[in-house]
């Protein structure tokens, strides 16, 4: 099926935003979802978000432009189905890898490791879920409270149609604004029925048992979460070296662990080396500073938060937004 046989158009008039610029589009992004790394690959940026609430459900058209790979930091209280509207979108999840072309679907959940390649022009219906709703209505789907027996469940194509009638049903109510107690009844059967769906999907499928579920969940969040207070800590002091020099074993200190580690941590989570993402940082803190004070000596940002080299700095700078700082500054 394609995005055609769905009417989108609830979507198209709830826009959250639209941008060409990475950093803006990066950090709206993780408003709505979790922080993540976003490393832009070809193709022009094009980014748009939009979204519909129901009840407990959200629903989202999310789009790039450009080619993208997505690396999500854990979340663990909602999980996310992803329908493609246009393009293909590559995922791997736990090591369990699927390819979503257009009309395709799945359930992401992922307990530890997510990965995803969006190729250039691919569009995504998203809908997120509160673990909340399948606690009440298929608490066999989860592993304790929040955990979800599949990290990354495709539909089959038969469900996969099942699926585009719920969204068009969904997004059908949206757009209506009665307000009693049988329309509310109503849409929450609507969301408990989502529930039970996905729940169907996955009855016959391979899953871990309990005892070793409840192992993995364990092992996997204690890792993930230790990856995640090391973020934080290099994130942190980052943040505050932003205008003083910094080595790589500094950076490595802060995060307490070894130089190997570091680098192994920053590819795994934002695939990107840990100067670079300081770097980006440094970016960021330049541009801000020039959209602050129109006019601004380019030089003078750059050598404060760190680029001696005025040249590489430009280069970094168009690579990163799409204009040189100069034109930032004149704006």
């Amino acid at each position: 099926m394609s995005s055609l046989s769905l009417d989108l158009s609830a979507l198209q008039r709830r826009p959250v935003f639209t941008s060409d610029v990475r950093v803006d589009s990066h950090d709206l992004v993780a408003r709505e979802f979790s922080d993540h790394g976003l490393k832009w690959c070809s193709g022009a940026v094009d980014t748009s978000l939009s979204k519909v609430r129901i009840r407990q459900l959200q629903l989202f058209m999310l789009q790039y432009g450009a080619e993208v790979e997505i690396r999500p930091r854990p979340f663990d209280d909602f999980v996310l189905v992803h329908l493609s509207l246009s393009g293909t979108a590559e995922m791997v999840s736990d090591g369990v890898p699927i390819r979503l072309p257009a009309g395709a679907a799945a359930l992401i959940a992922p307990r530890h490791n997510l990965h995803m390649r969006w190729q250039q022009g691919a569009r995504q219906l998203i809908l997120k879920v509160p673990c909340q709703l399948l606690r009440a209505w298929a608490p066999q789907l989860l592993v304790g409270d929040t955990t979800f027996a599949h990290p990354l469940l495709p539909l089959s194509a038969v469900q996969g149609q099942q699926w585009h009638f719920l969204m068009q049903s969904l997004l059908h109510v949206s757009q209506q604004t009665v307000e009693s107690t049988a329309h509310a009844r109503w849409v929450d059967h609507m969301e408990s029925n989502v529930a039970l769906f996905l729940a169907s999907c996955a009855q016959g499928v391979p899953a871990l048992s309990v005892t070793t579920a409840s192992m993995d969940q364990r092992v996997v969040g204690s890792a993930a979460g230790g990856d995640v207070r090391r973020l934080d800590k290099l994130d942190v002091y980052m943040r505050s070296r932003l205008c003083a020099p910094v080595a790589l074993e500094d950076l490595a200190r802060a995060a307490g662990v070894s130089v190997r580690g570091l680098n192994m941590l920053c590819q795994r989570h934002h695939g990107e080396s840990p100067m670079a993402l300081l770097r980006n940082l440094r970016l960021d803190a330049v541009r801000a500073r020039l959209q602050q004070r129109p006019g601004h000596c380019v030089t003078d940002a750059a050598l404060e938060f760190g680029f001696g080299h005025l040249g590489r700095f430009s280069s970094y700078y168009r690579e990163r937004f799409g204009e040189l700082p100069s034109q930032t500054a004149g704006s």
